[in-house]
């Protein structure tokens, strides 16, 4: 299945808005998405810094890991040229 491409921006923008929709994320935040090194396909981004906000670290890290899985399946970084 082809994924579609995204911006660095779009990426990120996406990435809150679904961060933000997890159970105690509310104010949870990422701050950017970033390439992954040597990676050639695929999901080639992750989410390296999230602000917690009121969230619980156990909250947050499960929800990162949700996203990261469900909009990775969707979505591939287009690196800036």
């Amino acid at each position: 299945m082809a994924t579609i491409g995204k911006s660095n921006a779009e990426l990120t923008y996406l990435a809150n808005e679904a961060l933000r929709s997890q159970p105690g994320c509310e104010t949870a935040q990422v701050v950017a998405v970033s390439t992954r090194p040597h990676a050639g396909a695929g999901r080639n981004w992750e989410i390296p810094n999230v602000v917690l906000g009121d969230g619980l670290i156990s909250d947050v890290d499960r929800a990162v890991i949700t996203v990261h899985h469900q909009l990775g399946r969707r979505f591939h970084l287009v690196r800036d040229e």
